[in-house]
This record gives C-alpha cells, sequence and structure tokens, in this order.
C-alpha cells in the first residue's frame, strides 16, 4: 500500500507555457495507481496551491465529502456548497506523458500564482504544487525548510 502512496519533493522549472515534468516519484507512484495517463488538478483545502491526484482519489473525495455534509447538515448547511464548488468546480483533468511533461492550465497556475520555479510534494493519496517563493513564506516550518533546501540545492549548482 506505501508504494501506491505520493511521498517525496523536487522542484520543478515551469516555462513561460506552464509547462513543467513531474518528478520520478510521482510518476512513479501514477504507474502503480493507474494505466490512465491523466490527472486531475483541483485547489487545495485550506493552503495556496494545487492538489493533483488520480480518478480513484477523486472518489475519496466525493465520498469524504458526502460524510462530511451529513455531519455538518444542522449547524452548517451552506460549508457543503462552498466545499463542494472549490473540490469539484476549480478541477482541471491534465494529460501527461511518458517522460511526465504536462501543461499548467492558466486558471489553475493563476489561483496558486505558479511562476517559474515548483514545489511538488507528496501528501499520501495526492501530491501539492506549490509556487516555491510561496512555500517559502508559508508557516509551516517543514515546507519552509524543504523548498529551501531545494533552493539551496539549484544556487549551488
Amino acid at each position: 500500500m506505501v508504494n501506491h502512496l505520493f511521498s517525496g519533493n523536487a522542484l520543478c522549472a515551469v516555462n513561460a507555457g506552464g509547462a513543467l515534468i513531474l518528478p520520478v516519484f510521482v510518476r512513479t507512484t501514477l504507474g502503480r495507481r493507474t494505466d490512465a495517463r491523466s490527472l486531475l488538478l483541483g485547489s487545495h483545502e485550506s493552503d495556496p496551491c494545487l492538489l493533483a491526484y488520480d480518478a480513484g482519489y477523486a472518489a475519496f473525495l466525493h465520498e469524504d465529502s458526502e460524510r462530511r455534509r451529513i455531519g455538518e447538515e444542522d449547524r452548517a448547511p451552506l460549508a457543503s456548497a462552498k466545499r463542494l464548488r472549490r473540490i469539484f468546480g476549480f478541477v482541471e483533468e491534465i494529460g501527461f506523458g511518458d517522460d511526465g511533461a504536462v501543461v499548467l492550465p492558466p486558471m489553475m497556475r493563476r489561483r496558486a500564482r505558479i511562476g517559474t520555479q515548483a514545489l511538488v510534494i507528496g501528501v499520501g493519496g495526492a501530491f501539492e504544487i506549490w509556487d516555491a517563493r510561496a512555500a517559502l513564506d508559508h508557516s509551516d516550518p517543514d515546507l519552509r525548510e524543504i523548498v529551501a533546501f531545494h533552493l539551496d540545492e539549484q544556487d549551488a549548482a
């Protein structure tokens, strides 16, 4: 089961058209999880980044959303509608080749403010795509440490 989870991190160059090469840890895990040559990009629930996943994880997100909707029906009926719009409305399907090349759709790239460098970080059933500078400015010290390491390594090269 662990080999079917996204774990690892990498700094990726993003060209002017939004193209990047998915890191090996992502391509390897996708290959274990699905034969499909596509993934879904959506908005993260609380952070200014993208969440990427396969169709199987989308089904999990739906089940989780339904469980949460039932739990909050009485006390927060509008919370579910807002969450569902974010989870399923701000999603785009993108294809990728054997080399892991993807193009981040303009709306998604804009939503996460992804510039010329992206931090890709595994979070189990999905992976996040951050603008590297945004990750460096985030309040999470572990996230800052990961991206700072990659940026230092890049500067040293």
